[in-house]
């Protein structure tokens, strides 16, 4: 589809935090991430990084005021060439929506800020793009074998944190939202999340989840 390209939307839920004391950590229940509009609008709602037009797959999403597309340093991942702004936003009325599919997001409202990497889990969300299009997380995927394309022992740059990737796995959205493993809050992790696009074209179905350890 040429010079449009449908995204997958984060429509993170956030139902409950339960507290997970023997281990100091917070567990995240409840969240659904990066869930498919399947019944298009054709909106266009800016461009990817190649400069082309991105058009939804459902109505246009009401990010929360808070959100910022940039002024957080850079997300980068050097083996796969990903270098973008690194913005923020916050889990608002229980929905994550990164606003822009040319930005990594990390989201304040969930582990810890990246300059406090060293006490918790800092969380990343991005926008991979279907019908040619290019974001961020699209750099992350291997669409053809339905998992992630970084690879274990690469590095990845959080507003100048530095991670080594230690794991990643493909997770169904709807198991998702259970996967206390994915959310928990844990010293010196990182953990980015992207949809995994189909090589059919179709709405994601699958995510794909990127964890990391601070270097």
């Amino acid at each position: 589809m040429t010079g449009t390209s449908p995204r997958g939307r984060w429509g993170a839920r956030l139902t409950a935090l339960a507290a997970v004391v023997a281990v100091a950590m917070i567990a995240v229940a409840g969240v659904e991430l990066l869930t498919p509009h399947p019944h298009g609008t054709a909106a266009t709602t800016g461009v990817d990084l190649a400069g082309d037009p991105v058009r939804l797959d459902g109505p246009p999403p009401e990010p929360a005021a808070s959100a910022t597309p940039s002024g957080h340093g850079r997300f980068t991942v050097p083996s796969v060439g990903l270098d973008v702004p690194l913005g923020a936003l916050d889990v608002a009325d229980g929905v994550v929506e990164p606003p822009g599919s040319t930005t990594a997001y990390w989201v304040r409202n969930l582990g810890v800020e990246p300059a406090a990497a060293a006490h918790g889990t800092v969380f990343v969300a991005m926008h991979s793009l279907r019908g040619g299009g290019v974001g961020p997380g699209n750099a992350l995927i291997d669409v053809a074998h339905g998992r992630a394309r970084v690879a274990v022992g690469a590095t990845v740059t959080v507003d100048d944190v530095t991670y080594r990737v230690t794991r990643s796995e493909t997770v169904a959205k709807r198991d998702l939202p259970a996967d206390a493993a994915v959310w928990a809050d844990t010293p010196g992790r990182l953990v980015v999340v992207t949809c995994l696009q189909r090589p059919d074209g179709r709405p994601s179905v699958d995510n794909v989840v990127v964890e990391a350890t601070r270097v």
